[in-house]
């Protein structure tokens, strides 16, 4: 059992003094720099040339710097930049500008473990990753509560990294709900799986599947919609709420029953293989390499694939379905 640590067992004194340069304001940097500032916690924001989030910063009242002016005088540099550029950042940005002695944090463990930033021996390296999105860690935080973290050290080289961990993390709001120990080995090998698996990968196309059998067979694509994405929702709200016990006790008994006799039949021996050869991909690098690659290409299998994608029946009848929902925000993803 992985080991959980609350407020009560931080040594909040640790952040006195410090600043926190936070690298990136998008989901996670809005939400890690308003949390610590409410804190009580000095913050200034680091972001690129030309950043989109600067008016969004200052408006919040932020001291935004570039990054490199943000670093010079921080105690911890928290990276929240999309993971295929916190190498190049790191090397051209932050390692030139970094003061002995100071923490490098972050909150998915990508790039350290797969070696895109390699911090001196001196220095600290922590991880800090709330378990939700950042406008839900920083509601949580408002309403007197808080989001689960993650925490990991990679690099103890004050020998109070932990505890420097913690409380940021505790500052955040986490040590409200609990932080669960890891390490960033674990936290970036089954996050990635997961993510090509089961929560992306494995089903978007469990749902196509479902949807292009019944389109095939003569069913309404409309019909199809409703049963194989629609009501996906219900479920995944019921094991959410209470896990599968909770959603089989909530659905019919024939729902269970065919849980009973399809379920293995779906996700059989060989997804298990396969499941299996996709998790050996991430432990030894092969699914890092290329998805590097991928982005110093310039995306192109990644471009071609998200306009086959976009161009799959499912989604526009999920278009015109969606519009007839009036309880629901219906959201359209961006062109580019």
């Amino acid at each position: 059992m992985a080991t959980v640590l609350y407020d009560r067992d931080a040594n909040m004194k640790v952040l006195e003094g410090k600043t926190v340069a936070v690298l990136g304001y998008g989901s996670q940097g809005h939400a890690h720099a308003q949390n610590l500032r409410d804190s009580g916690v000095s913050v200034v924001v680091g972001l690129h040339e030309g950043s989109r989030s600067r008016a969004t910063a200052e408006r919040d009242g932020f001291a935004v710097h570039s990054v490199g002016d943000a670093v010079q005088n921080a105690d911890v540099v928290m990276f929240l930049m999309p993971d295929h550029v916190q190498g190049t950042v790191y090397r051209e940005s932050v390692a030139p500008n970094l003061k002995k002695g100071a923490a490098l944090a972050f909150a998915h463990g990508f790039s350290v473990h797969f070696s895109q930033v390699e911090a001196p021996k001196d220095n600290d390296v922590f991880m800090v990753a709330p378990k939700g999105p950042g406008h839900l860690v920083r509601r949580m935080y408002t309403e007197g509560r808080g989001v689960p973290c993650l925490l990991a050290v990679e690099q103890d080289a004050s020998g109070h990294a932990r505890e420097l961990g913690l409380a940021y993390a505790c500052a955040l709001g986490g040590g409200r709900a609990g932080v669960l120990c890891t390490t960033f080995a674990e936290e970036t090998e089954t996050d990635l799986f997961g993510e090509q698996a089961v929560l992306c990968g494995g089903i978007t196309e469990l749902i196509k599947a479902g949807f292009d059998t019944l389109v095939d067979a003569g069913y309404q694509p409309e019909i199809a919609y409703f049963e194989c994405l629609n009501e996906m929702k219900l479920i995944v709200d019921l094991m959410y709420e209470g896990g599968m016990g909770w959603m089989r006790y909530s659905v019919s008994d024939t729902a269970k029953y065919g849980d009973l006799t399809a379920g293995k039949k779906v996700i059989d021996g060989r997804v298990r293989e396969t499941m299996k050869a996709l998790l050996a991909d991430v432990k030894d690098g092969s699914f890092a390499k290329d998805w590097m690659l991928e982005n110093q290409c310039g995306r192109p299998r990644m471009k071609k694939w998200m306009q086959q994608e976009k161009s799959h029946p499912i989604e526009a009848v999920g278009k015109e379905l969606r519009a007839m929902m009036p309880w629901m925000d219906a959201k359209s993803a961006p062109d580019a």
